[in-house]
């Protein structure tokens, strides 16, 4: 028996209503795009940075323009590079040596071959080496004491940026970790608990001034801790095990009294932390984060002082890999110039 034309053309009306609901459904999930930003440990610099930066983006681009930034914690720059190959971050906050050791395949990531879907957004903040230890164990202050040690020392996570980058700096300074000291692998907050419980005698925390688990390491301690220095000759030697003509790391100051009972202004080192994105990432969702970035740096500077170091002078500063098409794009409408190493693979 035949449906009656009128239940046809119902059903079909109904069926065809349907499919343009769903589409605008699709429509509206694609347009909604929840990106993630991998940052790092939760006691260092990396999380709260990353935690503003989404922050912002849920306020300023989600009602806009569709896409927001959720920030999650990992084990650092050596997961995050893992993260974005495999695409489970499409953002992450990485320091200059892993985006160089990624972009040339070379260093902790040299079995892995060049990984050239990296691209950099802004240079966010100076990664200021942190090498903390007990004042009975600094004979001289500086990081060659870490030769003598002979105790535990935390390096930071396995497969961390902090582990890395310790790795890389004692290297280049004939130090062995697991020779000349006992090596543990803990997160900063848990380093900070193990140098307060006598567990470590010091810790590695690279981050931005001031890192709140080396706060709460000298206040346990009443101050009577060091953060080790760098002489000159140090430092071009950590500079030049990267290559020639290679200057990633330079001096920086911890002024007195920027943590408790520090007395002294500590001498140490710093290298460029970044913005790192994939380069499949849209070209107006990156010029779109990082205009926002830069139209309210004070929102930023209110969550974390690190980002205080964010000017449009220094966005494309010691950064280690090309810029992503839509961040240059930015930058060259407000009127810098990106050099040559810095441009888009597509030009």
């Amino acid at each position: 028996m035949h449906a009656p034309a009128r239940f046809i053309r119902a059903a079909t009306l109904v069926l065809a209503l349907m499919a343009s609901s769903l589409a605008a459904v699709a429509s509206a999930v694609a347009e909604n795009r929840q990106y993630i930003l991998a940052t790092a440990t939760t006691g260092g610099t990396y999380y709260p940075v990353g935690v503003a930066i989404a922050t912002l983006s849920k306020i300023r681009l989600e009602p806009t323009q569709g896409f927001s930034l959720s920030a999650i914690s990992s084990a650092g720059s050596g997961e995050n590079i893992k993260l974005l190959r495999d695409d489970e971050a499409q953002f992450a906050i990485l320091q200059g040596l892993y985006g160089a050791w990624a972009a040339n395949g070379t260093g902790q990531l040299g079995n892995d071959g060049p990984q050239e879907n990296v691209r950099s957004i802004s240079m966010l903040w100076r990664n200021v080496e942190h090498f903390v230890l007990r004042n009975s164990d600094a004979d001289t202050g500086t990081i060659t004491d870490l030769k003598e040690l002979g105790e535990p020392f935390s390096m930071g996570k396995r497969n961390s940026g902090s582990e890395g980058s310790a790795k890389h700096i004692l290297a280049a300074l004939g130090i062995e970790p697991g020779t000349d000291f006992d090596v543990i692998n803990l997160g900063y907050g848990p380093s900070a608990d193990a140098m307060q419980d006598g567990k470590a005698a010091g810790m590695n925390t690279p981050a931005g001034v001031p890192v709140s688990a080396v706060t709460r390491a000298f206040a346990a301690a009443n101050g009577d801790l060091v953060v080790l220095s760098f002489s000159e000759d140090n430092t071009s030697a950590i500079n030049a095990a990267l290559g020639k003509g290679t200057e990633l790391w330079s001096a920086f100051e911890i002024p007195a009294d920027t943590y408790p009972g520090q007395t002294k202004a500590a001498q140490t080192i710093a290298q460029p932390n970044f913005l790192a994105v994939n380069a499949d990432i849209s070209d107006d969702d990156v010029y779109a984060l990082t205009k926002a970035l830069y139209e309210n740096l004070p929102f930023l500077n209110s969550i974390h002082a690190a980002t205080k170091d964010m000017s449009l002078d220094s966005a494309i500063v010691g950064l280690p890999v090309p810029l992503h098409p839509g961040a240059a794009r930015y930058y060259e409408e407000v009127g810098l110039t990106v050099p040559d190493r810095l441009k888009p693979l597509s030009e």
